[in-house]
């Protein structure tokens, strides 16, 4: 395993390779994500730590969906099963890394609510917990804080730096979780570029498709609910097709030599 340093546009090729994986299968990456979200939703009903444990588990479960990638350009059938690849296929020495990893993105997470708070005494941090202010969304706009926003994601930029390939590396590669972390550190660093360009096109297409279709539901006059019927599952597909270009942005900073983790083909015609 090498590092690979690529030049800004290759962000637009991850975005393409993306879309092409997705195209590719859309029916079980779509099957998976679905699963995910029911996985998540139960786990989050524990008492005391539910809020907690499905961040716990996004490493692992990145991994899984990861597996569903290389297993659609390998022609293999996705089972939702294979959301739990990083926990059940590497050993348990693996499955406690990925574990070990979940918990420090949950203490980052923590942090970074917390810079949020000195903000806006903690109104973000409610809002995300599913505590935050009741009513009619007047008034929950005026309890927003914008700048508590800009300040999370600032922090976050970092903390997703340290993560982004984090969990693959320790799957895939052995790597331990604070070495891992420091190799995508230094990965998302020297290709700056292309995560920059990459990230712009993803939230250019996320709000185009929101404000697009918000805009074409106001203009043949459909109501609250049904406009709602049409974003979700929208945003559904954008997700999806986002989670599948990040195992292009591995193969794209990372020269793995290895049949088990095969490249994404040209999509420069597709």
């Amino acid at each position: 395993m090498r590092l690979i340093e690529v030049p800004a546009k290759t962000g637009y090729v991850w975005f393409r390779q993306g879309l092409w994986l997705f195209r590719r299968n859309p029916f079980a990456f779509l099957t998976v994500f679905f699963a995910y979200l029911f996985v998540m939703t139960l786990i989050s009903r524990v008492p005391l730590i539910g809020p907690f444990l499905p961040m716990m588990f996004i490493p692992g479960v990145a991994v899984g969906f990861m597996a569903a990638c290389r297993d659609t350009i390998a022609g293999k059938p996705i089972w939702p099963t294979i959301l739990v690849d990083g926990f059940r296929s590497y050993g348990s020495v693996v499955a406690r890394r990925l574990l070990a990893l979940g918990v420090l993105y949950v203490f980052a997470l923590c942090l970074i609510f917390a810079a949020s708070a000195l903000v806006d005494g903690g109104t973000l941090l409610s809002m995300m917990m599913g505590d935050g202010p009741a009513g009619d969304p007047e008034t929950v706009a005026a309890s927003f804080s914008p700048l508590a926003v800009l300040v999370a994601m600032a922090c976050y930029v970092p903390f997703a730096m340290l993560f982004w390939f984090a969990p693959i590396l320790v799957a895939w590669h052995d790597v331990p979780p604070v070495k891992a972390m420091f190799f995508s550190l230094v990965s998302c660093w020297r290709n700056r570029g292309a995560f920059v360009l990459y990230g712009v096109i993803w939230i250019a297409v996320a709000l185009a498709v929101s404000f697009g279709l918000t805009a074409l539901m106001q203009a043949i006059g459909l109501g609250q609910e049904m406009a709602f019927a049409v974003l979700m599952p929208a945003s559904i597909l954008v997700t999806t097709a986002l989670y599948c270009s990040f195992y292009a942005t591995y193969r794209g900073c990372f020269d793995v030599q290895s049949s088990e983790t095969p490249d994404i083909p040209d999509t420069s015609g597709a």
